[in-house]
């Protein structure tokens, strides 16, 4: 009987895979934290729904009746004519303000950067609001228009698709400057003026030049813009519902709002498809990313930033330069501040200064109901940064330090960034409502959504700051006895600590500002700023609006310049 040997070649070998406790318990949470939204999301629009919230029979009936709606695809193009055209104007004067600042000595051009953080500090509802006040019929705009062509009715009319645009567009002006400006300064400088020095003029070298250097940075920034736009939802539930336009984050918060009783089902139907439209584009947008090194111009080999000395063009470029930061935000702060002194809202003339009042104010700082929204924002602020920033600190640096499985970490920490804010909230109202315990309408459901909401943001905040670390000084921590955790809490966040700071302040202000994921969430002990003004332009109290967003502003722009003069004194941003 012949014995059979194997060799160890042949003998299978059973790969041992290795678990952080760590990541399996951050893992979790995430889990916990994003899949119940996302399965409830997609159980509303597969089932119906019973009286109580609970699924009743499986049908795809929502998602035939609205491929029949001629509504849907009419809400499609009205949202991608929308997207494309307010992504194609904040480009515009994103790029014109970045060339400005970043390729010239334009007297004050870094301000510009300032400008561009304080508009952080305008809530998106209140500056929809502030260019409905200068664009309406009765806003300064028309009556200027109709003084100089003898109209008698309006010329322009705001309620419109092209309405729609401008406002969106003008207001990613902030967002599209600060990118912009990033790709111009990774940008060799000596090619331009190479091309000056050939003959070629400075509009001919932005177009041969600088725009096809920069194309990666440009298409990306467009279809980011893009997204950005097919997901908002302020200017079309302001502006366009009063113009019967709608869009598909409209028709969402239609669905699950302005119905009685709500149809969840319609609304997760809308949601699942909003949801893969904007996968898709996140998809390319990746790509796009990922392609861009094929453009890279800055090398080992004496680079250096470098301005192009416009002589005396320098002063109308600062002409220019003022007056894309007075347009995209001294007009709209200027309006909302004249309003809130008037004692009702009518026509723009020199004869309202007379009858300028305090009383919006008293009604705002006074003890009541806008008091406690006030409150209740700069709470949800607080307690969603707070969360935010050191979970994601935490979760960085175990996935740049490659710790086992904790790309995970990453790759969960990230997805809630394929939510538009209107889909994440109409999902995780699903979830709060079929809580066996009372959970809706409450400041801390308000609170763990927009935690989860923001994770991406934290995210990228820690991994860029981690990445700076040298993990030398881990090591050593390491060797001298000390365990992972306190390791990181005693070497790797006093590091961070810059980062962290900035990120905290860059949550926190996203947080305070936003009205469509809390939209559907809040009830009547957790009323937040965003949502109250927009509730108070529905309702037509307009000066009370305008006096509540003035103070808001004003404490906002404070936390606003600790953002700037953090990022300047860490070179987060470069002013």
């Amino acid at each position: 009987m012949k014995t059979l040997q194997l060799s160890a070649a042949t003998v299978p070998t059973v790969r041992k895979i290795n678990f952080s406790p760590v990541v399996l318990i951050l893992a979790a949470i995430l889990l916990v934290l994003i899949i119940p939204p996302a399965a409830y999301l997609v159980a509303s629009s597969l089932y119906t729904t019973n009286f109580d919230g609970s699924f009743d029979q499986f049908t795809f009936q929502f998602f035939a009746d609205l491929l029949r709606n001629p509504y849907f695809l009419r809400s499609l193009m009205h949202t991608a004519v929308y997207s494309l055209g307010s992504a194609c104007v904040g480009i515009v004067l994103g790029t014109v303000l970045a060339i400005i600042v970043e390729r010239t000595n334009t007297p004050g051009r870094k301000y510009a950067f300032l400008g561009a953080v304080i508009s952080l500090a305008i809530p998106h509802v209140l500056y929809t609001v502030a260019w409905l006040m200068i664009l309406g019929k009765s806003g300064p705009f028309n009556q200027m228009l109709k003084a100089i062509f003898g109209a008698s009715a309006p010329t322009f009319d705001v309620y419109s698709l092209p309405g729609m645009i401008l406002i969106e567009g003008v207001g990613f002006v902030p967002l599209t400057f600060l990118m912009m400006s990033a790709v111009l300064r990774s940008t060799d400088a000596a090619f331009e003026e190479a091309s000056m020095m050939s003959g070629a003029g400075p509009i001919a070298t932005f177009w041969k030049i600088t725009l096809r250097m920069g194309m990666p940075g440009v298409l990306a920034l467009l279809l980011l813009s893009f997204i950005r736009a097919f997901e908002s939802f302020e200017v079309p539930a302001i502006v366009g519902l009063a113009g019967n336009i709608e869009v598909l984050s409209t028709s969402i918060y239609q669905s699950s709002r302005a119905t009685t009783p709500p149809n969840f089902g319609q609304a997760g139907a809308y949601s699942v498809c909003l949801l893969a439209f904007l996968a898709c584009l996140l998809y390319f947008y990746g790509r796009l990313s990922r392609h861009a090194h094929r453009y890279q111009t800055i090398t080992g080999k004496g680079y250096r930033p470098r301005v192009i000395d416009l002589g005396r063009g320098r002063y109308a470029s600062m002409l220019v330069l003022i007056a894309i930061l007075l347009f995209v935000i001294g007009l709209p702060l200027a309006i909302i501040v004249f309003v809130s002194f008037k004692p009702f809202f009518g026509s723009f003339n020199v004869a309202s200064l007379s009858r300028w009042t305090l009383k919006n104010y008293a009604t705002v700082i006074g003890p009541g109901f806008f008091r406690s929204t006030l409150v209740n924002t700069l709470v949800l602020g607080t307690v969603t940064a707070s969360i935010v920033v050191p979970f994601t600190a935490l979760c960085a640096w175990l996935a740049v330090r490659r710790k086992p499985a904790a790309w995970v970490l990453d790759q969960l920490a990230t997805a809630p960034l394929t939510f538009p804010s209107i889909v994440m909230g109409v999902a995780f109202l699903q979830v709060f409502v079929n809580l066996p315990f009372p959970f809706y309408g409450t400041l801390t459901s308000v609170i763990v959504a927009s935690a989860v909401a923001y994770l991406p943001y934290g995210m990228r905040y820690a991994y860029a700051g981690v990445l700076q670390i040298h993990s030398d000084l881990e090591e050593a921590s390491t060797a001298s006895g000390a365990p992972q955790m306190q390791t990181f809490i005693r070497i790797v966040l006093p590091l961070l600590s810059a980062s962290m700071i900035s990120c905290w302040l860059f949550v926190f202000l996203l947080a305070v500002r936003a009205m469509s994921l809390p939209l559907l969430l809040v009830g009547p002990g957790s009323s937040l700023v965003a949502v109250s003004l927009f509730d108070l332009w529905q309702n037509g109290q307009v000066t009370e609006l305008a006096a509540m967003g003035t103070v808001w502003v004003a404490l906002m722009t404070c936390v606003s310049g600790c953002f700037y003069l953090v990022a300047r004194r860490y070179r987060i941003l470069t002013a």
